[in-house]
Parts: structure tokens; sequence; C-alpha cells
């Protein structure tokens, strides 16, 4: 029997009813599989503020340093949504991604077959769309500094910095040219080259980058561009490469290609093992929700899905991700909808009963 210690950092919002439906599901692979998955569970973003005042305590990150891989909810709301703040909910997303040397966000973006006519998109753009988003998570505006608020004698200022290292940028780009090696061999880096400075720099280290991969193609684009592409012609990108604030959100925007929020997981990936394992945080990107907070609305199947990323490249266990997967394609199949992706001619469900569904395909 083998065994992995998981953290789970809930969080706020539907967090907790989300992460409450992968670990059911996560059961029913232990069962199969004769697996044990050892969880500790953390209190983190407004909850922790509540509590401990911050968002992410050392003890957490401690935690999640001697675990395999923190699988985590969402954090936010409007109790905390005090832009003065010094201290807000995201500190703990952020935080945790920075201390864990997490450097890689990878957001896969799949159409399901029998929802393609949910989308806002025609069937004949969307169909045959699958690609893979990489964003590049601990520099740019969001970790640069200077970043401050001050007055001054003309009015209230602020300044934030778009910062990068030759080495950040290369790191991220060798994740996404052996991802497209394993795909469709085609890469796209996204940058802002013919305004920035360090977009510039961007094209220029991918372009150096790509020698090591000659099977690899390579086309860049800009971000804007990259935007109206994404609605225009979806099916060309394979893999996507671009810095931390295009990847937030392009990746949002990639999200309405599949109809919801609530169908998208992704991988927050580090440093890998020689085995390709390695530890990594996975989310659900549809955020806290708190609007639908203890209605049972919530789409559990970014956050199973992300349960399944986390399998197989925390824990190596591929066999048991694509059993995930499929169950997961075999509950849509078969009609079964939460509120965000319902149609006319499906079975609505509730969230405790779209985790029941998945894990009774297991």
């Amino acid at each position: 029997m083998a065994t992995f210690h998981i953290l789970l950092t809930p969080g706020d919002g539907i967090g907790p009813e989300v992460i409450e439906e992968a670990t059911k599901v996560l059961a029913k692979v232990e069962g199969r599989f004769r697996h044990e998955f050892i969880y500790e569970e953390e209190t983190i973003g407004g909850a922790a503020l509540d509590k401990y005042g911050v968002a992410l305590r050392p003890e957490t990150v401690a935690k999640a340093k001697a675990s395999r891989a923190v699988l985590f909810g969402a954090v936010g709301g409007p109790k905390w949504d005090n832009p003065q703040a010094q201290h807000r909910p995201e500190d703990a997303i952020l935080g945790m991604r920075k201390q864990l040397g997490l450097f890689a966000n990878l957001r896969p973006v799949k159409i399901y077959p029998a929802m393609i006519d949910q989308s806002s998109l025609k069937r004949e753009v969307l169909e045959g769309t699958d690609m893979i988003v990489i964003r590049e998570l601990t520099g740019g505006l969001y970790f640069g500094q200077p970043k401050k608020r001050w007055e001054s004698a003309t009015g209230r200022q602020s300044v934030d910095t778009l910062r990068y290292s030759e080495k950040e940028v290369e790191r991220v780009l060798h994740v996404g040219f052996q991802l497209a090696q394993q795909r469709r061999k085609k890469l796209t880096s996204v940058d802002k080259a013919n305004v920035l400075r360090t977009g510039q720099m961007w094209r220029e280290i991918a372009t150096e980058v790509s020698k090591q991969y000659p099977d690899v193609a390579v086309e860049h684009i800009l971000v804007d561009a990259a935007a109206m592409y994404l609605l225009r012609r979806p099916t060309s990108f394979d893999v996507i490469v671009t810095e931390n604030m295009f990847g937030d959100i392009l990746t949002d925007e990639a999200a309405m290609l599949a109809g919801s929020m609530g169908m998208m997981p992704s991988a927050s990936l580090g440093k890998r093992r020689k085995d390709g394992t390695g530890i990594g945080l996975y989310e659900p990107i549809h955020g806290s929700a708190p609007d639908i907070v203890g209605q049972k609305k919530a789409n559990p199947l970014a956050t199973i899905l992300s349960a399944a990323m986390m399998l197989r490249l925390s824990l190596g266990l591929e066999e048991e991700a694509a059993v995930i997967e499929s169950a997961v394609d075999g509950v849509i199949n078969d009609g079964y909808r939460t509120p965000d992706i319902a149609d006319a001619t499906g079975h609505l469900v509730d969230t405790a009963k779209m985790g029941t569904l998945v894990a009774e395909r297991i």
C-alpha cells in the first residue's frame, strides 16, 4: 500500500464545498488502487485573516512543504474586499506559490463534445480545441518592486513594477517546450514585445530556448492578438506560454471556451524530480463564488479534475488520474449538469450529487 501526505486548504466561499467532493472521489481511488491518502487541513485566505490576522501562516507553508501536494479551494469574498487593507485573502495563494517555488501554472482547456453547444462560440469554431496554457507565476507585476500607493500634492499615486529575470523566463519556457514535445509539437509564446522591454526580452529568450527543441514549431504572438485568436481560431493552439498577468487574463478567457470556469482545473508546479513528479498546488480556477455559497450550486468538477492532475503530476499515479478523468467524461456524457453548465435536456444535480456520480464511476 502506497501512502501519500496531502495538505487540504479549502479556504473561503465554495472552496470547502468543492474540496469535500474531491476527497469523496479520492476515497474511491484509495479503495480501488489500495493507496492511503493522509490529509492535513489548514485555514487560509479570508478565514485565516479573521482567525489569525494573516491570510497565510508560516505553519501552513511548513505543512505544505512536508506534503506531496496541496489541494487548494478558493480565497476571497466581499467581506474582505477592501482595496486599502494591508492584508488580503489573495495573499494566501500568491504567498503559497512563491514560498513553494511554484513558477508554472498549467491550465488545460478541453472541449467536452456533449457540452459544445453550451459555449458562446459556434460549434465549427470550437470542435477539436485541446490546449494547455502555461502561465509564469512568481514574477511580473504581481511581485515586482517597488509596489506601493501614496498621495502627493497632485492626488493619489500608485506604482507596480513589471520585472523578469532571464532565469525566470527560461525555466517556464522549458516546461512549455517539454510539454509540447509530448503533445502536438507546437508552442505559442505570448508577449507584448512591441511596447514592453520585458516583452522584448521574453521573445528573445523564447527564440533562444526554442533552438534546444528543434522538433517543436514556435510562433510568437502579441497578447492582444492572442486574446482575439482564442475566440477566432482556438483549435490552432497546442501549448501557450506567457507571463503572469497575461496568463491570468487569457486563461479566464479560455475557460469560457469550455462553457464554464466550473470545468477548469489547474496545477501550479515547481522544480521536478527525475521521475517527473514534484510538489504542486492544485486548484479550480473559478474562485470563491460568494453569491452561491451554501446553496449546493457549485460545480465540483474543476476541483475533481484538479485532484486528477495532482495524482498524475505530484504522486506519479497516471492510471488513477485517467480513471477520474474518464469518470468525469462519463457523467458529462450521461447528461448530468450543475446549474453553471445546465441545458434544457440535461439532468440538473447539486454539488454533492455531482461528486457522488463521479465517485460511483471510479
